[in-house]
């Protein structure tokens, strides 16, 4: 028996998927802007002036700065939490891999370090303002279960087991990689190439050998 669809429903249904790919495009359009002038300073109405979209077009879709905010990094972290999946598919021994996963992460942070420095930003509010806590939790999680795709792989290739759990072998990278961003924006190179070690002596301390 054929079910039959309710016309009102699919037209709702249409406008619900319009508007929301209209969000998107939006989030994405203003990304950069929001990243140069990190959270404190954001407003619709300084978005608006720094993009082609007027402030009574960014507040029809948005309902605030929080809104728009916090559907751009959650675009931009949809991409981003599969940045290294590549690396760890691509790889044939441990070794291969941790010189990739350098590359990739300091190719990233000098190439995105403004998005980088607005989820920095948008992380430490979070401490502070309740609001948009939970989605800062949602995407911190998908950023841990990106960094233990590489650790695990990375132990698998290299016959050894982990020697941290997730959120460890999250912290110790992410703090590297945290601490070269502030270098690098600051301009300081050879800080930058300090980090380059600090993450191989990592990477040396995220496994120890199977016991036999």
């Amino acid at each position: 028996m054929t079910q039959t669809v309710d016309p009102r429903a699919r037209i709702e249904e249409r406008a619900r998927n319009k508007f929301e790919s209209k969000r998107t495009e939006l989030a994405e359009a203003t990304l950069h802007t929001l990243a140069e002038l990190g959270y404190a300073r954001t407003s619709l109405r300084e978005i608006a002036q720094n993009s082609e979209y007027s402030h009574g077009v960014l507040h029809y879709y948005f309902t605030d700065k929080l809104d728009l905010i916090t559907h751009a990094v959650r675009q931009y972290e949809a991409i981003c939490v599969t940045r290294y999946d590549e690396v760890v598919a691509d790889a044939v021994d441990a070794t291969g891999l941790s010189e990739d996963f350098e590359a990739k992460y300091f190719g990233t942070l000098t190439a995105d370090a403004g998005i980088h420095r607005l989820w920095y930003d948008l992380r430490n509010q979070a401490l502070f303002d309740g609001s948009f806590r939970s989605d800062v939790l949602e995407i911190e999680e998908r950023r841990v279960d990106m960094i233990w795709r590489v650790v695990s792989r990375y132990c698998e290739l290299h016959g050894t087991e982990p020697a941290l759990d997730r959120a460890s072998a999250y912290i110790l990278l992410d703090g590297i990689f945290q601490r070269a961003l502030l270098q690098h924006l600051a301009g300081n190179s050879d800080e930058l190439d300090a980090a380059r070690v600090q993450l191989r002596s990592a990477f040396s301390m995220l496994d120890f050998p199977t016991r036999q």
